[in-house]
């Protein structure tokens, strides 16, 4: 069943609370203060039952210039909008304002409602309709009915309701599949209920019982009730004007601007990249980095306008931005917005976000340019193809693909499907059907063989490198990306481009070979350490003895010490392992001789200084040929006994 939420617009006090309670019979005016000035402040809602017996949810919206972004909140989700002018004045400032607001939201279908008509003569009710024809020229309402009625006489409201009808059956909703998503609008308490939230849902549909999650707080609740058209329902669909009773939840953690939404499948973000429009009437050009007032769904946050590839934008114009918000948003791509003026308050332009979770750009960038041309008029497999490149190597999860595509789910995996029968999309995991970009994927696999190579180059004595460091030289996160890099890894060795054996990694060509001349090199380096004795040479002073040789002597000393010629007892020490064992024996005897040794006897004993003894001494504790026992040493495996 379709479902429609028509919204009035129009100057203050051109008659849109009284045309809306003539149509539904509901004063939408219920604060007090509204009652005692005579004008709509909040928002207010009614249900209208057409002759053919569809029902519309009716949003009445405040027309004075000081409640503007009540407008906008109530404006959001509006499928059909009945433009209220008042016969005694005609067009006014913010009939301007509220067409320009319906015009960026996206709203096509709506009429005229020419009230007041019983106030004016039939030739100035002549001259108002001319008024109004020309200023409808060139808009989504030109040509739209213009009803003439009056809430005080009752004349034209058959009319209008006839006009209503037709209208909304010109309303082309489908079925919407989409992400659950609304925005909240108003919220209050109920005695014996609790929290209470409404909104139009924006997308997909609700049910009694759920779980749901208030964005972009990450506060979750389940939903204890559901009202449409203040009937109690079990399921609320898209269009529909929905209150939602959550469970154990306070009133003051929600407010207008959040959204209503499953857990998980939102995202708040703080950049969104926009096709922003600046309203030919703004006045005057607006500059990069602007401070303005945003308006999405039903919130309004400041944000900078960052113009890409430009210093400025021309009214009339239309170029591609990046907003910088204050404060987070759930945002999906295909929403529409609005962009107020920080001082003075006016309406100045729009647009549509074309992805709400992208990185920071370089205004020049050509490539950046490019991509924004590819989200915003290309293709849907373009699109998608265009968000996982944006994701990069962790890939990117199927229901956020629909918040950064906005693509509904059915017509996602359709185009997924072929997207991997023609290899331009990896699926990386079927279960949680996380997609990955292939040529972001083929820079993985090429890098991966790059630092190889380079690793290779710079210890050409070693077999290869051990999977965890090669995961660190990639700064690879545990998890998603783990996985991912696994399968880079995998299909590597399939390939023949690289071998792995035993958690070890190296290219297939690359091989551990001592020729001639590493062999003398390596006879060199043991000559050194042995003439050392207990007394060898630093680890830099041995690569200063080889000026030029750094890289093949730090290797081949990698090498003599895996194999054990070489015994490192601290990280500027190593010892030939013929003097340490020959110094474990003359250490063992005096220790069974004396029965104990100090660096006293153990410097009388190997002629050392301070620098050797120290650690040796703890070197010889550490292999447990000694303990210490106060301030000296006694033999391990004497005391063991």
């Amino acid at each position: 069943m379709k479902h429609i939420v028509m919204g009035t617009a129009g100057h203050v006090d051109h008659g849109k609370t009284a045309l809306i309670k003539i149509l539904t019979g509901v004063d939408t005016d219920r604060l007090k203060e509204e009652k005692e000035r005579g004008i709509t402040i909040e928002l207010g809602f009614a249900a209208l039952t057409l002759p053919g017996g569809l029902t519309l949810g009716v949003v009445d919206v405040p027309g004075h210039e000081r409640f503007i972004r009540n407008m906008v909140a109530g404006a959001a989700g509006i499928d059909l909008v009945a433009m209220v002018i008042a016969a005694d004045e005609g067009v006014m400032p913010q009939t301007r304002e509220h067409l320009h607001i319906c015009t960026l939201l996206g709203i096509r279908k709506g009429f005229v409602a020419l009230t007041k008509t019983d106030l004016v003569e039939g030739e100035w009710l002549e001259l108002v309709r001319e008024e109004i024809r020309e200023f409808l020229r060139g808009t989504f309402l030109e040509g739209s009915p213009v009803v003439p009625v009056s809430s005080l006489t009752g004349d034209g409201f058959p009319e209008l309701l006839a006009t209503i009808e037709k209208a909304a059956g010109e309303v082309d909703r489908e079925a919407d599949v989409g992400l659950f998503r609304l925005p909240v609008d108003r919220v209050f308490t109920m005695k014996g209920f609790g929290t209470v939230v409404t909104g139009t849902l924006m997308s997909g549909s609700v049910e009694v019982g759920e779980e749901v999650e208030i964005c972009p707080t990450g506060l979750r609740s389940r939903v204890r009730g559901i009202q449409v058209h203040n009937r109690s329902v079990k399921t609320a669909e898209a269009g529909q004007r929905t209150a939602v009773n959550l469970q154990g939840m306070e009133r003051a953690v929600i407010e207008r601007g959040h959204v209503l939404a499953r857990p998980d499948t939102l995202i708040p973000s703080q950049r969104l990249d926009v096709v922003y429009r600046h309203l030919a009437g703004a006045g005057r050009k607006i500059r990069n980095r602007t401070l303005v007032r945003l308006h999405t769904g039903t919130s309004e946050v400041m944000a900078r306008l960052i113009l890409l590839g430009r210093d400025e934008l021309e009214p009339g114009g239309e170029g591609h931005a990046q907003l910088v918000l204050e404060t987070p948003l759930a945002i999906v791509a295909g929403d529409r917005f609005v962009v107020r003026s920080y001082s003075p308050m006016t309406t100045i332009g729009g647009g549509v976000v074309v992805d709400p979770l992208p990185a920071k750009h370089k205004r020049s960038a050509d490539g950046v340019v490019q991509e924004f041309r590819r989200l915003s008029e290309g293709p849907t497999e373009e699109r998608v193809a265009t968000v996982l490149a944006r994701a990069g190597i962790g890939g990117i999860a199927e229901a956020h693909l629909i918040v950064r595509t906005g693509i509904r789910g059915k017509e996602l995996q359709r185009i997924l499907e072929g997207m991997f029968s023609a290899k331009t999309a990896i699926l990386v995991d079927r279960d949680e059907m996380r997609v990955l970009s292939p040529p972001v994927y083929a820079e993985l696999q090429a890098g991966v063989l790059r630092d190889l190579k380079a690793y290779h180059e710079r210890f050409p004595l070693k077999e290869g490198v051990s999977l965890e460091e090669l995961r660190t030289m990639f700064g690879m996160s545990e998890g998603v990306e783990q996985k991912i890099f696994g399968m880079a890894l995998r299909d590597l060795e399939k390939k023949g481009s690289l071998i792995a054996e035993r958690e070890n990694i190296r290219l297939k060509g690359h091989r551990v070979q001592l020729q001639e001349e590493m062999e003398n090199l390596r006879g060199e380096i043991s000559r050194v350490y042995r003439e050392g004795g207990l007394a060898p040479p630093t680890a830099r002073e041995i690569l200063e003895r080889f000026p030029g040789r750094e890289k093949e002597i730090a290797s081949l000393i990698q090498v003599m010490t895996r194999e054990g010629e070489l015994i490192r007892i601290s990280e500027d020490l190593s010892f030939h392992r013929d003097c340490l064992e020959k110094l474990r024996e003359d250490y063992r005897q005096l220790l069974i001789r004396e029965g104990q040794a100090t660096p006293a006897s153990f410097k009388e004993l190997t002629g050392l200084s301070r620098k050797f003894i120290i650690p040796l001494m703890e070197y010889f504790d550490m292999t447990k040929l000694t303990m210490r026992a106060g301030d000296h040493r006694i033999i391990r495996e004497r005391q063991e006994k």
